[in-house]
């Protein structure tokens, strides 16, 4: 096995990546993909898998693997369900992706690029925002690098046990995300384009040992497409959502919008140096790996979103793992291809205004999809009635509402049956326990006193479709009288009380 040297400013990185991963993990707010990761894991294996596999009369019920959700219910069962002990599950794994850079980096081009790569990469905020997640997205990226490092590792050793590795790490990657396959096609077909026979060989024989591995997911994996044609909220990309590729890399998003153009100009002159650079790199037939860095950042992107022109499942964090190789290759660009120092040091200069602007936003915002729910859930529960009911817009912020509080009278209206957001199938609600009403006046029932939380954007929505008014304020109105509202960053929290 060969010995890995870590050097004492990797080491110093390193800390560095774990101290900006741990800001905010007791205070940022969730989501419902967070929230949804907590209250579905917590229920055990079997349940999962009815929730996901579970026939919908379109498909399973869910669309992602359950590996993830497994190990968050082990990890919980350990470490309890707190903010701060799930996301350190991510925090973990996130590391994982900055010490897997490194070796990569030092394996193609050295130490002191493997350095700056890791340096990058452990300040770019699109990973530190996904090793911060309550999410497989983390776990994605960890283990198609590693399968990365496995492949570079093998292509050169011709060792069996680096191939071996290929195909775990392949299929450990398949069993964390669907979308995995769009980096590993990219990955497997490097060999034809570097016309390498021998490795191509044993990629082969690796990828097939990957889909033996694969195989008890595999045959779930008709099912689970058929879901995505019935109903997944993705849109299908336009281009611009390549400009928005580069500002996810550099920036991450969202951003405010007054901080966009300077956020673009910063991604657009990263990208064009380098490409330049590696252009000029090419012509003087010495761009190698650096290159291959090139590719390994777009391929999967864009044949993502070639793949979304048909099925539209284009979504950026997907691509956490290209994230962190077009780190490498900026990384590669400035210490590799002897860049004027001027230039140089401009870019390390908008690198850092970069991270810096990303990591600010990712602490503060607290905007549409999260929302202060555990503030909000305490104030409820002090000022509640017997009788009183909460009624979300729809499972958004009722999902981290339950985190917060179980106790809470909660129930939801149901997004459109077989509308693109109609995620959350029947057999997954009744795993959840959740309670999901078709319509306003179905979900409130009785009730003498409802509040009535929704999204700020939701408003906007139908604002901006031509409704004076979202339809379920109308029929409240016109049920009920307005005894307060309240704004909580970006939730409207509504208190109605029955007309006599």
């Amino acid at each position: 096995m060969q010995k890995v040297k870590i050097d004492l400013k990797a080491v110093i990185i390193f800390v560095l990546a774990l101290a900006v991963r741990l800001l905010g993990i007791a205070t940022r707010p969730i989501w419902y993909d967070e929230a949804f990761s907590i209250l579905f894991s917590e229920k055990g294996i079997s349940p999962m898998l009815y929730g996901t596999l579970a026939a919908t009369g379109s498909g399973t019920a869910d669309i992602h693997p359950i590996s993830y959700y497994t190990l968050l219910w082990l990890w919980m069962k350990v470490f309890g369900e707190s903010l701060i002990s799930v996301r350190i599950l991510s925090i973990i794994t996130g590391m994982g992706v900055v010490c897997l850079i490194y070796l990569i980096g030092r394996e193609l081009f050295g130490e002191t690029t493997a350095q700056f790569a890791m340096l990058f990469t452990a300040l770019a905020p699109f990973q530190i925002h996904y090793a911060q997640e309550i999410r497989m997205y983390a776990f994605m990226a960890m283990w198609l690098l590693l399968a990365t490092y496995a492949y570079i590792r093998g292509s050169k050793t011709g060792k069996l046990r680096w191939w071996i590795l290929f195909a775990i790490a392949a299929a450990l990657a398949q069993y964390a995300h669907n979308l995995a396959a769009f980096y590993l096609i990219p990955l497997a077909i490097t060999p034809i384009l570097q016309r390498d026979w021998k490795s191509l060989k044993a990629v082969l024989l690796a990828g097939l040992g990957a889909v033996v591995l694969y195989i008890p997911w595999l045959i779930e994996i008709p099912g689970q497409f058929a879901k995505v044609e019935q109903s997944y909220w993705v849109a299908r990309p336009d281009l611009s959502r390549l400009f928005t590729l580069l500002l996810v890399f550099t920036t991450n998003l969202p951003l405010p919008n007054n901080w966009l153009p300077i956020a673009l100009l910063i991604a657009l002159m990263l990208v064009v140096v380098g490409i330049l650079q590696t252009v000029r790199m090419i012509r003087k037939d010495s761009s190698g790996e650096g290159l291959w860095t090139f590719y390994l950042s777009f391929a999967p992107p864009l044949l993502l979103f070639l793949f979304s022109q048909w099925e539209p499942v284009y979504i950026e964090r997907a691509l956490v793992p290209s994230g962190a190789v077009f780190m490498l290759w900026i990384a590669w660009v400035l210490t590799h291809t002897k860049l004027p120092r001027p230039i140089q040091g401009l870019a390390f200069i908008l690198l850092a205004v970069a991270s810096i602007m990303g990591i600010y936003e990712h602490v503060v915002y607290k905007d549409f999809p999260y929302g202060p729910f555990q503030a909000l859930d305490a104030s409820l529960q002090s000022r509640i009635q017997s009788g009183d009911l909460i009624v979300h817009s729809n499972k958004l912020s009722l999902l981290p509402a339950i985190y917060f509080d179980r106790s809470l009278p909660q129930v939801y209206i149901a997004d459109a049956p077989g509308s693109p957001e109609d995620t959350l199938a029947p057999a997954t609600q009744e795993v959840l326990g959740v309670s999901a009403k078709p319509n306003i006046q179905t979900a409130v029932g009785n009730a003498s006193r409802v509040w009535y939380i929704i999204y700020q954007s939701s408003i906007e929505e139908y604002q901006s479709s031509g409704y004076a008014m979202h339809p379920d304020l109308e029929y409240l109105n016109s049920h009920y009288n307005l005894e307060t509202k309240e704004v909580w960053d970006g939730l409207d929290v509504y208190l109605f009380v029955r007309k006599q």
